[in-house]
């Protein structure tokens, strides 16, 4: 982190020309006219994103992705991270899990937690203030930043909000979640959601937009790796059975420069790794108990382990990586828990994974590697606001069964780009993965349909263009 101080995270340019190549002629001037046009609606106001943490999750690389084209596109991006005491996280993170229609951890919301919660987002406001002027956009990011409304409403900035979680039909604890919330958007002058069904009825809705996140086809998550070089650099983390001293791939860092992957995952003592012929059935997700990878993990152990010689792979960030997640060590002692009550045949086939946080390019690389390799890819959500985890396997021509819910309906087209399956019915899940482990003819050309469909619908230009349609209304 650099620029107004420790809070500010660094953005770097991205060439717009590069993302250009991967579009058709037409969509290519498209995209270039609404760069253009972006950066004369804006005619030098800066746009300021806020949210709770810089690593880990959907949201960070998200906005790694976006701002890194706008700042190509000439326009002043800019991306601050808000502080938070571990109490701040618990109450934001029972938000979350309301949001997602969950009791979470069952604790209060009441006036305690307002206090406190408004008591700690004011830490932020300074800093927000020294960054953004009239004029300026200033684009709030999820439950955690949602306080900072009232304060920046009399300072002449446009205020978006934009919400990343949520479900499709509201319940008692989503409107407990959007009771708490509700105080603090009255200022706010867009709304963005993932999905129009997300909105709740408080929302006016000719204040919301409908925008899907998107992918960075350059990024050390996604860049190509020349295929004989997927197991050699796995074998070098830790994740695949064999010996690699070094095997000399490279990744693209945000900065442009290219680094090594020299960090080794930790499996937590999950039993001997696979051998590189086994084919694996991966999730990498945050340690969420919404990504329910308990479930992944009994579903692998009842139908799938059965009936192939595949191993599981559970992959997710290392705990201390992600700064607003406070849940996230409990879910994974739960999964080692799960883990170790299988039968022993079947527990030397799933493999829990925590990637390195120190360096996130680095462990995106990582990602990227396990992603290729993988037989199938599984979002076994109980409910998603996106899962950008989806159209990464999608771009990489994986073969995906993910959860009926959220932005995952919005992204496989079932039986075509991939299997959607009910998250509560782990028989239909097995049955569904073991399809595609004995069709491989079948899972092929859904990962090659799965690639087209990001092309089509979940990559950069297509984002900017509605965000600058956006920025048009309000600024």
């Amino acid at each position: 982190m650099s620029g107004a101080g420790r809070h500010e995270v660094e953005v770097h340019a991205a060439a717009l020309d590069r993302l250009a190549e991967l579009l058709t002629p037409d969509r290519a001037a498209l995209f270039m006219r609404v760069a253009e046009a972006a950066r004369s609606v804006l005619d030098g106001r800066r746009v300021v994103n806020v949210n709770s943490t810089a690593t880990g999750g959907g949201v960070a690389e998200l906005l790694q992705t976006l701002l890194a084209y706008a700042r190509g596109a000439g326009v002043d991006a800019r991306w601050i991270v808000v502080d938070g005491d571990a109490a701040f996280f618990d109450i934001t993170k029972r938000i979350h899990n309301h949001l997602y229609g969950t009791a979470g951890d069952g604790g209060p919301l009441g006036a305690a937690e307002h206090d406190h919660y408004e008591k700690t987002i004011v830490r932020s406001v300074a800093r927000v203030r020294a960054l953004a002027r009239a004029g300026d956009v200033v684009i709030l990011h999820d439950p955690q930043t949602v306080g900072l409304v009232p304060h920046l409403a009399e300072t002449g900035v446009r205020i978006v909000w934009r919400c990343h979680v949520g479900i499709d039909e509201q319940n008692e604890h989503s409107e407990r979640a959007w009771s708490f919330l509700d105080r603090y958007l009255d200022a706010v002058d867009a709304f963005v959601f993932s999905r129009m069904q997300f909105v709740p009825a408080s929302i006016p809705r000719e204040r919301v937009v409908v925008i899907s996140p998107s992918i960075d086809p350059f990024s050390a998550k996604n860049e190509p790796i020349a295929p004989a070089s997927v197991v050699p650099l796995l074998q070098h983390v830790g994740l695949l059975a064999g010996e690699t001293p070094d095997p000399e791939v490279s990744f693209s860092r945000r900065d442009g420069s290219r680094g090594r992957v020299r960090r080794a995952v930790d499996l937590l003592g999950t039993g001997p790794v696979p051998d590189p012929s086994v084919p694996i059935v991966l999730q990498a997700s945050r340690w969420d108990a919404m990504k329910d990878m308990c479930g992944v993990m009994i579903g692998f152990a009842d139908v799938i382990a059965p009936a192939s010689d595949a191993s599981l792979v559970l992959a997710g960030p290392e705990c201390s990586g992600v700064a607003d997640d406070p849940e996230a060590m409990t879910v994974l002692e739960d999964c080692l828990q799960a883990w170790t009550r299988l039968p022993e045949p079947i527990r030397n086939r799933v493999h829990l994974v925590c990637v390195p946080m120190d360096d996130p390019d680095e462990a995106a690389a990582i990602v990227n590697a396990v992603q290729r390799h993988a037989a199938v890819v599984v979002q076994k959500s109980l409910a998603e606001g996106f899962g950008l985890t989806v159209t990464e396997a999608m771009w990489k021509s994986r073969p995906v069964v993910g959860s009926a819910v959220g932005g995952i309906v919005d992204q496989i087209v079932d039986g075509r780009t991939g299997s959607l399956v009910d998250p509560f019915d782990l028989g239909q899940y097995g049955a569904t993965v073991c399809a595609m482990l004995d069709d491989r003819e079948r899972s092929t050309q859904m990962g090659i349909a799965g690639r087209e469909r990001v092309r089509d619908h979940f990559l950069g230009d297509r984002h900017l263009e509605q965000w600058a349609q956006l920025f048009e209304r309000i600024a």
